[in-house]
């Protein structure tokens, strides 16, 4: 009689029990991993977004009047995304009014639109 070889259905069994349980670890981690990986990217972008204005208004003597002005006279490539919104638009704070009336330009300040939290709860719109 000839002996067959191959697996038993418990040994099967067992062996997908056990990628499930790994499967079933890993996963919140990795969705974890993609959370920090936007708010990374997210602080990144505010960051660039910021000194790129704090640039415009020391070159120019005023601040921009739109995202878009950045771009227009070459000191950003292209807007960057909001990684939790996925859209270009950002909030645009105007000057502050401590600043005095004579200052020219509306976007001091970008934020995110995203109304979500971080792990912390601070709103993404608050960075």
């Amino acid at each position: 009689m000839k002996s067959r070889r191959g697996f038993t259905l418990i040994e099967l069994m067992i062996v997908m029990t056990i990628i499930g349980i790994l499967a079933a670890i890993a996963a919140p981690s990795y969705q974890w991993g993609i959370v920090r990986a936007r708010e990374t990217v997210l602080r990144e972008d505010l960051y660039s977004l910021r000194t790129t204005i704090d640039q415009f208004y020391a070159d120019q003597g005023k601040f921009p009047d739109s995202l878009q002005e950045l771009v227009d006279k070459k000191y950003l490539k292209a807007i960057p995304a909001d990684p939790f919104t996925k859209d270009k638009d950002w909030v645009v704070a105007p000057p502050p009014p401590e600043m005095g009336p004579d200052v020219k330009g509306s976007v001091y300040d970008v934020h995110s639109k995203s109304e979500l939290k971080d792990s912390n709860g601070t709103a993404y719109n608050e960075y």
